[in-house]
């Protein structure tokens, strides 16, 4: 399995930000005005450090080869996420539709997978890793995004409807 982090540029710019304001606040100021600011530095970076684990937290990815392994042996369900038009022209057998705007209204549909592994599935992983927060947020622990959704099914050479 593969965690999936989304990193921000704007985090370190912030960084060398502080780094550099503090470093010019020191050529000025007394030794209280250096531990203040560096008490800010030391307390800036345990929040993008507490932030960025979150992150690691939240998202697994699954390939689809691997899906396909938890969904044949019947210990795992597919999400798919994809609008209307998009299921209705090609989807993974056995998978629950439910769009991504419907989902939160719709929860009460997976209510019996609760324990059970999801694999949140769409077009190429962008709105099923939405989905996985959704999920998440709702009380499902067991949710996995799969990777590159079912363009990379079929790439596997997996089956579709």
């Amino acid at each position: 399995m593969q965690v999936h982090v989304d990193y921000n540029i704007w985090f370190l710019q912030i960084i060398d930000h502080i780094f550099l304001y503090a470093d010019l606040g020191c050529q000025f100021g007394s030794n209280r005005m250096r531990l203040l600011l560096q008490y800010f530095q030391l307390s800036f970076l345990l929040v993008l450090m507490a932030c960025a684990n979150a992150d690691v937290d939240s998202i697994e990815s699954i390939s689809p080869k691997e899906a396909s392994v938890m969904t044949s042996g019947q210990k795992a369900v597919i999400v798919d996420v994809r609008e209307d038009d998009e299921w209705n022209e090609q989807h993974i057998p056995g998978a629950i539709h439910i769009p991504l705007a419907q989902l939160n209204e719709r929860l009460l549909e997976l209510k019996q997978y609760k324990d059970s592994p999801l694999i949140t599935q769409c077009k190429a992983g962008g709105r099923s890793a939405k989905a996985v927060d959704v999920l998440k947020l709702a009380g499902f622990s067991k949710v996995y995004n799969m990777e590159g959704g079912i363009m990379a099914w079929e790439k596997a050479g997996l089956k579709t409807q």
